[in-house]
């Protein structure tokens, strides 16, 4: 064999060593599948503040600050409710299951300066060959298709580390707790307070 396809070989496999390396290090990540705990209204002295999701996981709350329309997407999404035209991420599933694509996980995987980042994994089937395909999302779109869809929720350790936080520290309570302790009606809707934010005013989604 010549020098020069021996240099060329030893190039193609450090390439490839490196290439699945990297990879290995990708799948040996720390993650851990989510839970969405609900969504909610944080409440304080000047009235209604900004709507919040809040994920469970590695038996941590992780508080996502969300837009209004956001919100009322995802609370659809969880209570089941029909809507008689689709709403942006209903279609947004219809059209994707219609081009033979399915969505396989949504990952809530890096914060930085206070906002999330998001990836959502999808695959494709194009004459038996499956083609996957990542985009970047909002954690807020990737949450309301999440749901829609059923597929797994994903949080890195890294965003745990940063925005997790003990639920005892929260004052989280479950529902039928947060009733009974507020002393709410059946149809009355219990809120975060916004002191319970670690992140203050800022509005991180």
């Amino acid at each position: 064999m010549s020098t020069d396809a021996t240099a060329y070989l030893n190039t193609a496999f450090e390439r490839a060593r490196s290439f699945f390396t990297f990879a290995f290090l990708l799948d040996t990540m720390a993650t851990y599948e989510a839970a969405v705990e609900g969504v909610g209204v944080g409440v304080g002295d000047e009235g209604p503040g900004h709507p919040v999701v809040l994920l469970r996981a590695r038996e941590e709350l992780v508080p996502i600050f969300v837009s209004a329309d956001q919100a009322q997407s995802m609370q659809h999404a969880l209570d089941g409710t029909p809507f008689e035209r689709p709403l942006t991420h209903d279609l947004f599933v219809d059209m994707v299951a219609e081009f033979g694509a399915a969505i396989d996980r949504v990952r809530i995987d890096d914060l930085a300066d206070g906002t999330f980042y998001a990836k959502i994994d999808t695959e494709q089937y194009t004459d038996d060959e499956r083609n996957e395909m990542v985009f970047d999302a909002r954690p807020s779109d990737g949450i309301a298709l999440a749901l829609r869809v059923d597929c797994p929720i994903i949080v890195s350790d890294e965003v745990l580390d940063g925005a997790g936080r003990d639920p005892d520290e929260l004052g989280f309570l479950d529902e039928e707790e947060a009733r009974r302790e507020h002393d709410l009606g059946e149809e009355e809707e219990f809120s975060f307070d916004d002191d319970d934010s670690p992140f203050g005013d800022d509005d991180p989604f």
